[in-house]
């Protein structure tokens, strides 16, 4: 498993893509599609979901809806306009990053070192 600090900051570009992805999901389900799909790697606890999904809820990311399951009600999130366009920046700034880190800490940064 990925240290929370390696993880900061990338769980609402990873839930905005897999609610682009999908019809709509519920908090359980988006968790386990993370740690499913991340080979365990990965795990988003209902601790920071939750709140974030609120949170993107509030800014308009992300619309709910209940509906009866049983005995109990369940919050379906799906992804609106503005949060589809938001992720589809995230994920984009997140190919950057990682292009940009797989630069410094390949074997060449010390010949490139040498270039300065």
């Amino acid at each position: 498993m990925y240290s929370s600090q390696l993880l900061k900051g990338t769980f609402q570009t990873i839930i905005l893509k897999l609610l682009s992805n999908a019809d709509r999901m519920y908090g359980y389900e988006i968790t386990q599609k993370v740690k499913l799909l991340s080979d365990g790697e990965v795990i988003l606890s209902e601790g920071s979901l939750y709140p974030l999904l609120h949170k993107m809820e509030e800014e308009g990311l992300v619309s709910t809806s209940r509906e009866k399951v049983g005995n109990r009600f369940r919050r379906y999130y799906a992804i609106t306009f503005k949060g589809r366009q938001e992720g589809e920046a995230k994920v984009d700034e997140f190919a950057r990053f990682v292009k940009t880190m797989g630069k410094l800490i390949s074997p060449d940064v010390s010949s490139n070192l040498d270039a300065i």
